[in-house]
């Protein structure tokens, strides 16, 4: 919860000194390879392969052999992202290259702007050496999640969001006091920083579980290669909705000037939600699913994935439904102030809406995919996202190219792909596992509609009577009042769920009890 907090507030701070301006559009758009990359390994391929692989050997063959393993893939990792670190630096000409194509397709109205482009390139060699830092880090998390430590691991992300905002923001200053487009390279620095700071903070922990790092190049190991043929297929399969965004930059970049950076600011917002709830059951889950299919898929597996299920649908639905009744006073609230104006406000809140439709299915993946690597069913998804990934850039070019619709249409289409990409693996886990509890999730999806019903009359209804133009109201009145909407449709969705008879709601406060003391 911290580190997206920490997240949002790095947003706002970026949107407070620069906007919706294309020099902001610069810097987002070379953050997509870095970050698509940190979502692929801190919460996807790598950390999913190696906790499935790490906590079946300490289970059936002690700790002496995980950390031997867990000693292979810290140095295989290093030494790997050292190279792929390297090769992005040189490459990094034809990265922008790539990025950029399709607003010089002649179908879009942004001009190619040579100073745009050279900005962008610099910082994609500036932010590189962070593909590196997180990789480790990822390893290191997933080390402390098989021996059931999640407080510093979950924690590790707001050093990086500390150190980026810090460290980028003293740099900025330094390199440019009047926060121009130079600025930004100094809060490309910060990102390198943040990594460094997200790797390193999680050393203390790691020493008292008992590990101790020794270099071993002996790569040969049925450990590593079991782990490898993890990664091959979720590289694809957990990261197509990352590849989405990256996709929807691109296309993004060609439709105008801001769009890149609205799409960012309501990705940002979306993904709190996703993080806080989706992550974390997924986090805890993971584990618990790895020790129950060993051997095959024994009996606590289905009842652990379906609770996990139930939990993600119980907390996240009011999220979407907030995100989507309550989007113009949140961003308005959170990011107007200094070059953030009502244009960028009402941009940032279309896409963070089209956002929000596809929230509950992105949440219920972060558990789903899993759950196909800990019964070494890695293939599928891989496939699936295939077509999700298909599907996105259809949409993406028609919506576009065809229709001549603006950014919020890519959105949309990042939370169509999602649905679309959860139903199959939905349907086929069920196939797998002979029943995941599917009636009793709709049992509760129908209790929780009439609950998210009640608490979207108090969101429309603050809509009408408080939020009809929020950039004439006072910071402190807008926010005091969205606390309040919050407040009251939380209280309703909540109470509802209790006169409904919704287990969920005591199955969720323990979890987020017992997160909070770790």
């Amino acid at each position: 919860m911290a580190s997206r907090v920490l997240g949002l507030l790095r947003e706002m701070l970026f949107a407070g000194l620069f906007g919706g301006s294309k020099w902001m559009d610069c810097f987002y758009l070379a953050f997509k390879v870095p970050n698509l990359l940190r979502d692929l390994f801190a919460e996807g391929a790598l950390s999913q392969a190696f906790v499935t692989t790490f906590s079946k050997k300490l289970k059936t063959e002690g700790e002496a052999s995980a950390w031997a393993l867990a000693n292979k893939m810290m140095t295989l990792a290093a030494v790997f992202m050292s190279g792929v670190t390297l090769l992005g630096i040189l490459a990094a000409p034809w990265i922008v290259e790539f990025l950029t194509s399709l607003s010089r397709s002649g179908a879009s109205p942004r001009v190619y702007n040579p100073e745009e482009i050279a900005l962008t390139v610099t910082m994609v060699k500036v932010m590189y050496p962070f593909i590196l830092l997180v990789s480790l880090a990822a390893l290191v998390m997933g080390m402390l999640n098989a021996k059931n430590v999640f407080g510093m691991p979950a924690l590790s992300s707001c050093f990086f969001n500390l150190g980026s905002m810090i460290g980028g923001a003293a740099l900025g200053w330094w390199m440019d006091p009047t926060w121009g487009k130079n600025s930004l390279i100094g809060f490309s620095i910060g990102v390198v920083i943040g990594g460094f700071a997200q790797l390193v903070c999680q050393f203390p922990a790691l020493k008292r579980v008992g590990y101790r790092f020794v270099a071993d190049f002996q790569w040969k190991d049925s450990g590593v290669r079991q782990i490898l043929r993890l990664m091959g297929p979720a590289v694809i399969a957990a990261s197509v909705v990352q590849v989405n965004v990256v996709v929807n930059a691109m296309f993004a970049y060609g439709v105008g000037e801001g769009a890149v950076s609205w799409l960012s600011y309501a990705f940002r917002l979306m993904q709190l939600p996703i993080g806080v709830f989706g992550v974390a059951v997924a986090t805890v889950t993971l584990p618990a699913l790895s020790r129950a299919a060993v051997g095959g898929i024994g009996a606590d597996f289905k009842p652990t994935l379906a609770k996990g299920l139930r939990l993600v649908a119980f907390l996240v639905l009011p999220s979407l439904l907030g995100l989507v009744f309550l989007a113009e006073p949140i961003v308005s609230v959170l990011y107007e102030r200094g070059k953030f104006d009502a244009v960028d406000r009402l941009q940032t809140a279309a896409a963070l809406r089209a956002y929000g439709y596809g929230l509950l299915c992105y949440a219920w993946l972060k558990v789903l995919q899993p759950a196909f690597y800990a019964i070494d069913k890695r293939w599928l998804p891989m496939l699936v996202s295939f077509l999700a990934l298909g599907i996105n850039l259809g949409f993406n070019w028609f919506f576009v190219f065809v229709m001549r619709w603006g950014h919020e249409s890519l959105a949309l289409t990042t939370s169509i792909s999602a649905t679309i990409n959860f139903l199959i693996l939905y349907l086929a886990m069920r196939r797998f596992a002979g029943g995941i509890g599917t009636t009793g999730l709709l049992g509760l999806l129908a209790k929780l509609s009439v609950a998210g019903a009640l608490m979207s009359c108090v969101c429309v209804a603050a809509n009408k009577f408080f939020f009809m133009d929020p950039a004439h109201l006072p910071l402190w009145l807008r926010a005091g009042g969205l606390m309040a909407t919050v407040g009251v449709a939380a209280v309703v969705y909540f109470a509802a769920a209790g006169l409904l008879k919704v287990a969920e709601a005591k199955d969720a406060m323990e979890m987020i009890t017992r997160r909070l003391k770790r």
